[in-house]
């Protein structure tokens, strides 16, 4: 290894969004805080959505949000794009255009400035596809690197989208394959393959602006990017803020296969584990195999969008997807609540 060459993953604890607080542990956190009222505040923190919303004018809002985290790649420039990807991803969830966006960084004091350098490069070109501009940001020095972007988009103030609007009937779309977190783990240990790597890579670093650019010409009820949660905690609190119960079609959704025989044999991230605690209470599993289940808690990063569509638009917009995503997929139903658990697997 070259000397100024660093192993990111291995000056991390965690990877990726396999780092977050668990849902529970953060809605404890946030419990008691007093929540002040503001009539142009359209979306704050109270329903768990991806970002928060404030009405400027009649025509424009504000959609603002932070995300950063420890290292997933070991390449400098791929984790910066990685990082980049998963920040903007929160206001495309929200319907909106991403526009302008600050660093956040942390760095090892001795980390070799060419590193620093490819890093921030890699979240520069990933803002820049994305049609937004840095302006700026904030840096500190910490033993363990940390890499992310504040992210402020715009949106029509009657078009935002949350992930507490899913309505009985509607269809869930997903946007992207599952199994991103047990893949990052096995390859600490060098038990991933390299071409599973390489396709979560290019998970990672796909944008989710065209499946927003093409969700927003629909009746689309409600929206939220599957991360850290996983895809089952995202869906709960979809459930929880829509007061509706979900029914998933296991088989329908794309399982990464490496992935699923990892989880066969126990390669699990952390993450997983939170996510199960917060969530399992609410998910009627049936008769699904284990390994299946895990890779539905498995954090994901950078992850793709789900989507609950208007039944009337569900196949159009399906078949557009399918065109500029052609990972996207059907993968279940909104049921009206009767109470008990809040998601089927079938």
């Amino acid at each position: 290894m070259p000397e100024n060459e660093v192993k990111l993953t291995k000056l991390a604890k965690c990877a990726g969004c396999g780092a977050k607080v668990g849902a529970g542990v953060l809605a404890q956190l946030l419990d008691g805080i007093k929540v002040h009222s503001d009539p142009n505040l359209l979306v704050g923190f109270d329903k768990s959505d991806d970002a928060s919303v404030y009405k400027v004018s009649n025509d424009l809002a504000l959609v603002q949000t932070v995300d950063f985290f420890p290292p997933i790649a070991d390449d400098p420039y791929l984790f910066g794009q990685i990082a980049a990807t998963n920040a903007l991803s929160d206001v495309y969830a929200m319907g909106g255009e991403p526009k302008l966006c600050l660093n956040i960084m942390a760095v090892p004091a001795d980390m070799p400035k060419e590193a620093v350098h490819d890093l921030l490069r890699g979240g520069y070109d990933k803002v820049y596809e994305a049609g937004a501009l840095i302006t700026g940001g904030h840096s500190i020095l910490d033993e363990e690197p940390k890499y992310g972007l504040a992210v402020t988009g715009f949106v029509h103030p009657d078009k935002v989208l949350t992930n507490s609007g899913a309505k009985p009937g509607d269809v869930l779309l997903f946007t992207k394959p599952i199994g991103i977190g047990v893949l990052t783990t096995a390859a600490k240990a060098d038990m991933a393959s390299e071409e599973s790597m390489a396709l979560a890579h290019k998970l990672m670093t796909t944008l989710n602006k065209s499946a927003r650019d093409a969700m927003v010409k629909y009746r689309v009820h409600a929206c939220t990017d599957v991360t850290g949660f996983g895809l089952l905690g995202h869906t709960l609190e979809m459930a929880q803020g829509s007061d509706v119960e979900v029914e998933l079609d296991v088989e329908s959704i794309d399982l990464i296969p490496e992935a699923l025989e990892l989880a066969r044999m126990g390669i699990l991230p952390e993450g997983m584990y939170r996510n199960r605690a917060f969530a399992e209470e609410s998910v009627d599993e049936g008769t699904v195999e284990l390994c299946k289940q895990d890779l539905l808690y498995d954090p994901q990063t950078a992850g793709g969008l789900l989507m609950a569509v208007d039944p009337a638009d569900a196949e159009t917009l399906f078949e557009e997807l399918k065109d500029c995503v052609p990972s996207a997929q059907r993968v279940g139903t909104v049921r009206e609540y009767r109470g008990g658990k809040r998601i089927f697997l079938r």
